[in-house]
């Protein structure tokens, strides 16, 4: 994992938004300088995931991602390496772009470009600013899915409750978000 190393650039006010309905989404603000290798960490741990899938960005007409052996087998321009380059860099004139995580069940992420703020001496590399919902859980099938068991959810007659209440535990509740943890793993990466 690298490093992230204190900004003497701008900081960026993120928001990202998950492709759930209900709408997920974490209001995030970084230094510009963070590496979108960087940035991925913060993202899954202000969301909630586990970093069990693969991942890409997409900006400004780019992917950018972990370097791969199979970036061109489709005949795609290969990925910028994601510890390659800065958000500063990319993100230049940008307002929104994308995050994909997890290739099978698609969750796609819209981050917009809230606000351009002057540097902060004083500010950790990244810091969760405000949220609301709860992640939905690795290999739920992604928006389809996770729809399903929201349903079965509300259906306490329903045949798959009991099931899926044992996989996701009796206190998953899909409109809680805990700030202050969320908050706090976000400074341990950014700690790293």
């Amino acid at each position: 994992m690298n490093t992230i190393a204190k900004n003497t650039g701008g900081r960026l006010r993120l928001k990202i938004t998950s492709n759930t309905s209900p709408a997920i989404w974490r209001r995030v603000e970084v230094d510009d300088d963070l590496t979108f290798g960087d940035f991925h960490r913060v993202i899954q741990v202000a969301m909630g995931w586990d970093d069990d899938h693969l991942h890409e960005f997409q900006v400004a007409g780019q992917r950018v991602s972990m370097p791969s052996l199979d970036d061109d087998l489709f005949g795609e321009r290969p990925a910028i390496p994601e510890d390659s380059i800065t958000l500063g860099e990319l993100l230049e004139g940008q307002r929104k772009f994308r995050y994909w995580y997890d290739f099978g069940d698609d969750w796609w992420h819209s981050i917009a470009v809230e606000k351009r703020l002057p540097p902060d001496p004083d500010a950790p590399p990244a810091m969760l600013v405000a949220g609301t919902g709860a992640c939905p859980p690795e290999d739920c099938g992604g928006v389809y899915g996770y729809a399903d068991l929201l349903a079965i959810l509300k259906d306490p007659d329903h045949e798959e409750y009991e099931e899926t209440r044992d996989w996701l535990g009796e206190d998953f509740d899909p409109a809680a978000f805990d700030f202050a943890a969320h908050a706090a793993r976000v400074a341990a990466v950014a700690a790293r």
